[in-house]
């Protein structure tokens, strides 16, 4: 039977409607010259910014180590429309808002759907700064603490390494995989304040123990770069959070002062030590007490990690991403 070039192409389309978004990525622009920059993101579930302050240098070293010899704010934001754990890590990764029929990622649960994937939240092709990394022939590592992280090494199959772990175990394989691999993007997650605020609520002994115990992890991992004269000119770390923790209370959803209020540190070669994110960026807001919507000057949001990676590795920006998108977030 012959079939007309017209009906060929008729189900040909058909075919394609069907097919689902499962780990279709977007063309975005040609891979550009790998560099020798690292990046180590670092995201610290449910970090307090009171906890920060309260429990301060004493107790924390390795947190204010990067505060003070990098550029930080403590006035960062999460997304505007949820300050929970799994739509805000799809923004850092993606830096896209949440809100699927805004050009968002439309990542709106927070439990493990092994099922899903970004792409089919969003309905169409979502890329990530891993899948940027990968399309320049570089590497790239997740670390997690919580298996629902399983939802990104299902929508950016490129992530050369996935681990999920306990905090402990965690950062000290993390650490190993810094110092052994040349990768140029590592994405550690650290869960353990956010379980501690849950069972016990936002700065009760448990979750400010919690917050020590993790200051001496991201210690390990500071320690890996340190001990390489390579790495400690190559590395840039991003520490942030993805939502805080109010004092007394057991969730952190409401749209409260603490809960939206998050750090965002940025440390590394040539970053101006010790300077305000807010003073080297007078395009962005500083918010105040107040939670911004995506309108007018905008803080800076956790979002903007994606791009900001990108940018310090000397790539261009995730296609189709709407944080950060002209990489203007400047560190020195």
């Amino acid at each position: 039977m012959t079939i007309s070039r017209r009906s060929l192409l008729l189900v040909v389309l058909i075919a394609l409607i069907g097919v689902t978004f499962a780990v279709v990525d977007l063309p975005g622009r040609p891979a550009q010259a790998a560099s020798t920059k690292r990046v180590l993101a670092i995201s610290v579930d449910g970090l307090s910014v009171t906890a920060i302050e309260k429990l301060g240098p004493g107790h924390l070293p390795h947190i204010y180590r990067l505060m003070r010899g990098g550029a930080s704010t403590r006035e960062a934001r999460s997304e505007y429309e949820q300050n929970v754990t799994l739509p805000n890590h799809t923004s850092m990764v993606t830096s896209r808002r949440i809100t699927r029929s805004a050009h968002g990622h439309g990542v709106t649960w927070n439990e493990d759907r092994s099922w899903m994937t970004v792409q089919e939240a969003a309905g169409h092709p979502v890329s990530s700064v891993f899948s940027q990394v990968a399309r320049a022939g570089r590497s790239s590592a997740l670390f997690a603490s919580k298996s629902k992280f399983g939802l990104f090494d299902r929508s950016w199959p490129s992530i050369d390494r996935f681990v999920v772990d306990g905090d402990t175990d965690l950062a000290d394989r993390a650490a190993r995989d810094l110092a052994d691999k040349k990768r140029a993007f590592t994405f550690v997650h650290l869960g353990s304040p956010d379980h501690y605020g849950h069972r016990d609520s936002g700065m009760s002994a448990a979750y400010r123990a919690s917050v020590i115990r993790t200051d001496a992890r991201i210690g390990r991992l500071l320690k890996a770069i340190d001990s390489s004269a390579t790495l400690k000119r190559s590395t840039y770390v991003i520490l942030t959070a993805d939502h805080g923790f109010k004092a007394a209370a057991r969730d952190h959803s409401a749209p409260s002062y603490a809960n939206y209020r998050i750090p965002f540190v940025v440390w590394g070669p040539g970053v101006t030590r010790g300077a305000s994110l807010y003073r080297l960026n007078p395009d962005y807001r500083a918010p105040g007490t107040t939670r911004p919507t995506y309108a007018g000057k905008q803080p800076i949001r956790n979002g903007d990690l994606g791009n900001l990676a990108l940018d310090l590795l000397g790539l261009g920006p995730i296609p189709g991403s709407t944080l950060n998108s002209t990489q203007s977030l400047d560190i020195r």
